[in-house]
């Protein structure tokens, strides 16, 4: 028995175009499984916790959504042991690249799934929270919370849109630095605390992080013009911008960070500064190609 999560309105609507080619394909397998789809993130949650306050045992979570509702999902997963299948069906998807799953064809994710076993990877925490891509703050968290009150532009657009409108007021803070003890202080247009490789619907921030090494990679972008942070941007999507002098990138366990700003992981508000995140090793299972 498998419990199937449909967020039928992640990625403005496609999870439940999705989530109907889903349901067609385990009734064509017939795949026994119990429906605790929501129109809704926080109404997903509720039903997920409620799924596994059963005694029934699964043989894993088919999650179709995006990256915020894993995000979600995860809250109440990291360490029960229940294997998380993801088809991807977000605006982003970031965490299914992290993965390398297919973003196109749930019917073959949903046949790798049943063939092959699933493996555990590394989560992060914040505060309470757990999250699976990137935890940032600086510019891209203004970027964020700009799209966030645009109601009309949808998509790619509202991101790239906010992008430029952050750009042309933003100054690079002063930033308090603690990564595994060790303390600095820098100026910083942005900073990324990463587990998985990619943020943004594909932009490659930390092209070298890897799931099950037990370490954050964490990227400091130091102070550049605007005309050179728009020309450098684009290398992002390809990961080609950690060559950059500007770009700083260690890695640690757990990392502190303060200054005057607010904090998003894997897309959702985090809140103020301070924070301090650390690597939950091992603490997800789930599939990955």
């Amino acid at each position: 028995m498998w419990l199937l999560l449909i967020n039928r309105n992640s990625g403005n609507g496609r999870g439940e175009k999705v989530g109907r080619i889903v349901k067609e394909e385990l009734a064509a397998l017939d795949i026994q499984y119990i429906d605790i789809s929501a129109n809704s993130a926080k109404q997903c949650q509720e039903n997920l916790k409620n799924g596994l306050t059963s005694s029934q045992s699964y043989e894993g979570l088919f999650l179709v959504g995006g990256d915020g509702t894993l995000n979600i999902a995860i809250q109440e997963i990291v360490n029960t042991g229940l294997g998380v299948a993801l088809i991807p069906a977000g605006t982003g998807n970031d965490f299914a690249r992290t993965l390398n799953l297919n973003l196109k064809d749930p019917r073959q994710l949903i046949s790798y799934y049943l063939s092959n076993k699933p493996a555990l990877v590394d989560v992060g925490k914040v505060g309470e929270r757990y999250f699976v891509d990137v935890l940032s703050t600086g510019f891209d968290s203004m970027v964020n919370e700009r799209a966030n009150a645009m109601r009309r532009i949808k998509g790619r657009a509202k991101y790239n849109l906010s992008i430029l409108l952050v750009l042309s007021t933003f100054k690079p803070k002063n930033y308090e630095f603690s990564i595994d003890g060790v303390s600095f202080e820098s100026k910083a247009m942005l900073i990324a605390v990463s587990n998985g490789i990619s943020y943004g619907g594909g932009m490659k921030v930390t092209p070298d992080a890897k799931l099950d090494d037990g370490l954050f990679d964490i990227l400091i972008l130091t102070p550049v013009s605007r005309f050179e942070f728009l020309r450098v941007f684009p290398k992002v999507f390809s990961g080609k911008h950690i060559t950059h002098p500007a770009v700083k990138i260690s890695r640690g366990k757990s990392v502190e960070i303060n200054s005057d700003a607010v904090a998003y992981a894997d897309g959702e508000r985090i809140g103020s500064l301070p924070i301090k995140a650390s690597v939950v090793e091992r603490g997800l299972l789930t599939w990955r190609m």
